[in-house]
């Protein structure tokens, strides 16, 4: 005989049935939106800096912007989040950067451009704080990989579209009104979120089969509130903070560099540039859903939740290595693939990495967790960008940046494994709980001393 959970387990697994997945499907197109602002100006920077004098130094300040602002802004909407919900919290965030994308349209120099650009990473922030914990509140533990899987897809369907409609726009427009056109999207994007969306529990869209799938893992310990600073306290909080930071920065190099790679090394101009990024992010995408799907899928054939994700960890890892190859070859379809390859790793390893905040914290502490992951991704990112502008202004060369793109994820996966070689969940405690161990720790050893 059934329990009520595992008929609503085989009654949801007919298919993609479920109101969940609309759900994902607003987070996957919120985070296109996300994808396609933040990609306008690296599709653009080869026509603003010829018709605003920028060199490598003055982008990657402009780039250091919003990196700066979305390493500030993950602190905040990490708590925002986990304080008021993902309902209005989401709202806020993209509402926020919507603005912030159309302003760049009145931006006439690096200040101004600087500025838009921190205003836009500020708003930004919220969106995968946000997005993880909707998964974690909607989706069970084995569903939730694929989950983030499919709307992590959504960097590389923006990265996709924002090749394909900005040049359109810019060529037939002007390059400011491609700011506002995409801009403009995400306060659509609202009036859908506020209509369909509720806690699972609260939506009258949820059948009791669905929610009692939804609900379908063990209960969580009760709710503990944790600063950041006791946060930082567990080896799973710096397993995915070293997760992101030396991975992040890779990413937003591809994202802010590699129009510009493309330019120098084969000439490619704003016109010619689509065909090559479009598919860069497609394959991307399906590394995204299909890791997602992999590390499912040994889940259900009876692997621990720590093999399945660390095997695809590695898989990911191993994707990346070849990219080097991509700064030694003249064939610009031979580097598309390999920049492919891995950009579908990064994406692949994102939706795991993520997968296993909801793995070891309970929900009350995702969105917190992640902003503290990825806001030390930001800053990462951030050094990255001024290496990356220090070394082409100086050199001009590229390939020193694709070595350490090569080698970053398999030396994360090592301290990853190191810090939680059995990916347990974290044991949470109330702070006054720690303080009292951390002084009794100190009392022995003075006793001992």
């Amino acid at each position: 005989m059934q329990t009520p959970s595992q008929q609503a387990a085989q009654t949801c697994h007919q298919g993609f049935r479920g109101f969940r997945w609309t759900v994902c499907a607003l987070l996957f197109v919120a985070t296109t939106i996300n994808y396609m602002d933040r990609q306008v100006l690296g599709i653009l920077a080869p026509t603003l800096e010829k018709a605003l004098g920028w060199n490598e130094i003055d982008y990657s300040h402009i780039v250091m912007a919003f990196q700066a602002a979305y390493a500030l802004g993950l602190l905040f909407f990490g708590r925002l989040v986990d304080a008021i919900g993902t309902r209005h919290g989401y709202a806020i965030s993209i509402f926020f950067w919507s603005l912030a994308a159309m302003a760049h349209a009145l931006a006439c120099g690096v200040f101004g451009f600087g500025a838009a650009r921190f205003a836009l990473g500020l708003g930004e922030a919220g969106n995968f704080p946000a997005a993880v914990k909707t998964v974690a509140e909607w989706f069970p533990r084995r569903e939730r990989a694929l989950a983030i899987g499919l709307f992590n897809s959504g960097c590389n369907v923006g990265a996709v579209f924002a090749p394909v409609v900005v040049p359109w726009i810019t060529l037939h427009y002007g390059w400011q009104m491609a700011f506002l056109v995409l801009g403009a999207t995400g306060l659509v994007w609202l009036i859908f979120w506020y209509w369909l969306y509720t806690a699972p529990a609260l939506s009258k869209r949820v059948s009791p089969a669905e929610l009692a799938f939804i609900t379908s893992d063990p209960p969580e310990p009760a709710a503990v509130k944790l600063s950041w600073h006791h946060l930082l306290c567990y080896r799973q909080t710096w397993a995915i903070v070293v997760g992101v930071a030396f991975t992040v920065p890779i990413w937003w190099f591809f994202l802010y560099w590699l129009p510009k790679f493309m330019h120098q090394q084969y000439g490619l101009d704003l016109a010619s540039l689509g065909p090559p990024l479009v598919v860069i992010y497609i394959v991307a995408s399906v590394g995204s859903i299909g890791s997602g799907w992999l590390s499912g899928f040994l889940l259900r054939r009876g692997w621990s939740v720590n093999a399945s994700r660390k095997s695809v960890l590695l898989v990911c890892a191993l994707s990346v290595v070849p990219v080097f190859v991509a700064t030694q070859t003249s064939n610009i379809w031979v580097a598309t693939i390999l920049i492919s390859f891995a950009a579908a790793a990064h994406m692949g390893w994102a939706a795991n990495l993520f997968a296993m905040v909801a793995d070891m914290f309970p929900k009350q502490v995702v969105a917190s967790v992640v902003g503290l992951g990825v806001m030390f991704g930001a800053v990462s990112a951030l050094l990255f960008a001024q290496l990356t502008g220090f070394i082409l202004q100086t050199t001009g060369r590229y390939w020193p940046l694709f070595a350490i793109a090569s080698s970053a994820y398999l030396l994360a996966l090592a301290v990853i494994h190191a810090l939680i070689p059995r990916l347990t969940p974290a044991e949470l405690k109330a702070p006054e709980t720690i303080l009292n161990k951390t002084k009794n720790n100190t009392a022995t050893k003075n006793i001992i001393q």
